[in-house]
């Protein structure tokens, strides 16, 4: 190939440190944000927590990639600023595009004296929280933390292990087992696979091996909870009805119901989960009345022994939201706000930045005191950012709840179709953005708290011409569901037929997807025995 020399003209996106920050701090939660306050307040110096509110920081969104001036440098050493947030739109200013440092940058320096008062090391930025619980032996524990903490299935289990009478391989064979467990109280693994695991040599010390775990599993199935160590849900529910077998009296009616679940429980379980009534009734040689009674006993066991040890981490949902009603009747009106308590109050280290402005460095200087200059622009773009995420959920939010008035007048079922695009072009932002300042944020209404992609929904087609939203159809189906018979439940097909009846087109397919996404169970599983 003959080598020659071209001209090629093209465009590319090249984004900013200053503007990438931007976008990961749109996209964070509530708490995550409030982990990356911290860790800033942590990093940089010239960064600390507001005590009081103060001015708001003027920048605009267009401003983000534009050169800086002359006079803008020079009033980079200017008085220090501080930031609140406002609903009013704010001005524009032109900083110096920098890159941010890592956090080792500028450590060697201590500050020259030169201001008269003096900084305070233990209160800058001492509203913000640790990374780490730390803890020490005279610090006041958090009670949430207390409330989480519950003790464990395994520790319930080896409490239980000390009152049993066993020699020393069978005792620790029973705590091998009970470390094996999963959460739910199951031994998934057989024991020869445990056994082999522990690299027995020959067939004779396997064979002890199995013997000794045979009777701690013997032993382990006696503790509580009932049916812990079971190797799936057959047994653990057979465990449960030998348990509830034992302590009914003899002659007890009640004892023919528990007899005719245990011949339930070693059928194949998919008979009893499509309650297929007939066919047990054929292999259990019981009659109708007696199935359907063993089934409903069957219905009142734990299916998971371990549930209730289980440490489910509990997420309050604080709303980065708040919309406001004012007004009455015809005159009512909804508006939203920025919720104060999830807005950081951040701001610059006056002292901090008087101190380096009046340090010029030079000489050998020089490094350190353009890695701290780039510091101070970092804080700087730090808080700008801050706002610029929260004015734009505000705006954001703000078209939510002016094209959704009637759900908040009426309630879900009044929901109006929207689509990201639609935000999108009333606010003039592209379609990602919308989509990343509607995930994991959350807006309080007279109505609940919810998540604002909760608002979005796609359009169904009505007999009156217009659109239904899909949230208004799946709310309609609920209703439908909470109204039926329990003897009768109603099938997709019926809810089907139902919608077209209230003059939406919506298929038995479609039915069937919302009927899931609210975790309904089909019309087979929610008829009464």
């Amino acid at each position: 190939m003959k080598p020659g020399l071209s001209l090629r003209v093209s465009q590319h996106l090249a984004l900013t440190p200053q503007l990438q920050q931007s976008i990961r701090l749109l996209q964070l939660s509530t708490l995550e944000l409030s982990q990356e306050v911290g860790q800033m307040l942590d990093e940089n110096p010239f960064l600390e927590m507001a005590e009081e509110p103060a001015g708001r920081e003027e920048f605009g969104l267009a401003q983000v990639d534009a050169p800086v001036r002359e006079a803008d440098q020079e009033a980079e050493f200017g008085p220090a600023f501080t930031m609140e947030y406002s609903s009013d739109g704010g001005g524009s200013s032109k900083d110096e595009e920098v890159t941010p440092l890592s956090a080792s940058d500028g450590e060697s320096w201590d500050g020259d004296g030169t201001v008269e008062i003096a900084a305070d090391d233990g209160e800058w930025g001492g509203d913000a929280k640790a990374h780490g619980n730390n803890l020490g032996a005279e610090d006041e524990v958090d009670a949430g933390e207390l409330a989480r903490t519950q003790e464990s299935l395994q520790s319930h289990l080896h409490a239980q292990a000390l009152a049993t009478r066993l020699g020393d391989a069978d005792r620790v064979a029973l705590r091998f087992l009970i470390e094996s467990l999963n959460e739910d109280g199951y031994l998934e693994d057989p024991l020869e696979s445990l056994a082999a695991g522990l690299g027995a040599d020959d067939d004779e010390q396997m064979e002890q091996l199995l013997h000794h775990f045979t009777v701690a599993l013997r032993i382990l199935q006696g503790f509580d909870p009932v049916g812990v160590g079971a190797a799936g849900l057959a047994q653990c529910l057979t465990l449960q009805l030998n348990a509830l077998a034992r302590a009914l009296a003899k002659g007890s009616a009640q004892l023919a119901v528990v007899a005719v679940a245990q011949r339930i429980c070693a059928q194949p379980m998919g008979l009893l989960a499509r309650r297929d009534v007939k066919r047990l009734v054929q292999l259990c040689d019981a009659s109708d009345a007696a199935v359907r009674e063993a089934i409903a006993t069957i219905a009142r066991l734990e299916p998971k022994p371990g549930r209730r040890f289980v440490n489910v981490e509990r997420n309050i949902v604080i709303p980065d939201v708040l919309v406001i009603q004012s007004g009455k009747g015809s005159q009512i009106r909804f508006r939203a706000q920025i919720n104060p308590e999830v807005m950081p109050r951040l701001r610059v280290h006056d002292i901090y930045a008087n101190a380096l402005k009046q340090h010029r460095g030079n000489g050998s200087d020089a490094s350190n005191f353009s890695a701290l200059q780039q510091r101070l622009q970092e804080a700087r773009w730090f808080i700008k950012n801050i706002q610029q995420r929260f004015d734009t959920i505000l705006r954001v939010s703000s078209a939510i709840v002016e094209r959704q008035k009637g759900f908040f007048l009426h309630g879900v079922l009044a929901m109006r179709p929207l689509v990201l695009r639609e935000i999108a072009e009333e606010v003039g932002l592209h379609e990602s953005t919308i989509s990343r300042v509607t995930t994991a944020k959350y807006m309080a209404t007279p109505l609940g708290t919810f998540e604002l992609k909760y608002f979005f929904g796609s359009a169904l087609g009505t007999d009156a011409g217009a659109n239904a939203s899909s949230t208004a159809v799946r709310a309609l189906v609920k209703q439908f569901i909470g109204a039926e018979s329990s003897a009768k439940p109603l099938s997709d097909s019926q809810l089907s037929e139902m919608l077209k009846e209230q003059g939406i087109a919506c298929a038995r397919r479609t039915v069937a997807k919302y009927r899931e996404g609210l975790k309904i169970a089909p019309a087979s599983l929610r008829k009464a025995l």
